[in-house]
């Protein structure tokens, strides 16, 4: 099970898992079959980078927000089940939030958006 945390995007709070480790990320929301309302996955990276999924082993449909440095949404993508195309942030990102299908749109979050409550990961070479 992985840990949990709260976050705040625009006036919304999200529940979400996290997967901020290379196993965890590699598996992220593969097989599962439901998501509860208001619940995702954060995927945290040790740098900022170009970040890209893809929805292989995975049934559900997904929206995902890149958000970066500074803790701002860069862009959203939809992602069909079991797709094997590859879905890509815009610019460097930290962070990946995958939620269900449609959930950032029905509620008006939008590229420039503020993510509150992020959990500030180690990178390598910091205590």
């Amino acid at each position: 099970e992985l840990p949990r945390t709260t976050l705040q995007i625009g006036e919304r709070r999200i529940n979400v898992e996290v997967a901020a480790d290379h196993a965890s990320r590699a598996k992220g929301l593969m097989f599962r079959e439901k998501l509860a309302p208001d619940h995702g996955m954060l995927f945290g990276f040790p740098r900022a980078e170009q970040l890209c999924f893809w929805m292989k082993n995975t049934p559900l449909p997904l929206s995902i927000a890149f958000v970066d440095a500074s803790d701002t949404i860069i862009n959203l993508a939809d992602m069909q089940p079991q797709a094997l195309d590859t879905h890509c942030s815009l610019g460097p990102a930290l962070y990946a939030i995958e939620m269900e299908q449609g959930w950032f749109k029905r509620h008006g979050l939008a590229p420039g958006t503020a993510v509150q409550g992020l959990p500030r990961l180690r990178r390598p070479g910091t205590p």
